[in-house]
């Protein structure tokens, strides 16, 4: 998606599609076709990025695991493989990440940021962002949930 595609925002429901936050499952029933999601993988890359340069221990940080920097180096490579170049179109600014010509790998980066899609469509999302489509659940009390459990 680019600055001049429609953006997920503006897309029309159908019925029996599935939107989130910068993603949607369509409805495939009866066109024999297999089920998939459509996500704006450039506002999901920026969000990654976004996401690593908060502070360490601060709401909102990706962090990685130990302090020898050699053990992540590959996935540095990979998450620093594409650059984003800032673009207008349709009235909105957006983020387009172009892949770097010196570099040829950034499938990690791919995949970051689809677990991130992932996990906003699990219902994930950051404090202060627009909640995917959850349904409201009622709260249940650890009593109910013991009954239930001894009902099994």
């Amino acid at each position: 998606m680019g600055a001049s595609s429609i953006p997920f925002s503006e897309y029309r429901r159908k019925r029996g599609d599935r939107v989130g936050l910068n993603w949607r499952i369509p409805n495939v029933l009866g066109r024999r076709a297999i089920r998939h999601v459509l996500f704006d993988a450039n506002y999901w890359k920026s969000f990654i990025h976004a996401r690593l340069a908060v502070a360490m221990g601060d709401k909102g940080c990706l962090s990685l695991f130990g302090r020898d920097p050699q053990v992540h180096r590959l996935l540095a490579e990979h998450l620093t493989s594409e650059y984003r170049i800032k673009t207008e179109g349709r009235g909105c600014i957006v983020d387009e990440w172009k892949p770097r010509p010196e570099v040829s790998e950034n499938h990690w980066l791919d995949c970051l940021a689809g677990c991130a899609v992932g996990a906003s469509m699990c219902g994930c999302g950051l404090s202060g962002m627009r909640p995917a489509d959850r349904q409201e659940r009622k709260s249940l009390k650890l009593s109910e949930l013991q009954k239930r459990k001894s009902a099994f």
